[in-house]
């Protein structure tokens, strides 16, 4: 990945393999994403307008750069179907060069 890059690992959750693969692939196609992967199940806690709730969901890993994720948050602000979807962003600290410069050649 070019050094001005800054390689991130994005989370999101959605209830059903077909809103995962729905997100997915739109990441990948529109080069937002060089790889998600898909998590299935997990279970979540969480509070939810004034209740626990606990859920099974599916998690996705997303492999991106630190200037898409406004686009990233857009498209899901789009497509994905909960009120509130999470999107958080863990920075890439360190990996293998290569797997590193495959993220950036794959994304826009």
């Amino acid at each position: 990945m070019k050094k001005e890059r800054v390689p991130v690992l994005l989370t999101t959750t959605t209830a059903t393999k077909e809103d995962a693969r729905k997100i997915a692939s739109a990441l990948v196609e529109e080069r937002l994403a060089a790889c998600v992967q898909i998590v299935d199940p997990i279970t979540s806690l969480y509070r939810w307008k004034e209740s626990i709730e606990e859920e099974q969901e599916l998690l996705l890993l997303i492999k991106t750069a630190q200037d898409l994720v406004a686009p990233i948050a857009q498209l899901l602000d789009r497509i994905h179907p909960y009120e509130v979807p999470e999107l958080t962003a863990t920075p890439i600290i360190d990996g293998s060069d290569a797997y590193l410069s495959w993220i950036g050649e794959n994304l826009r």
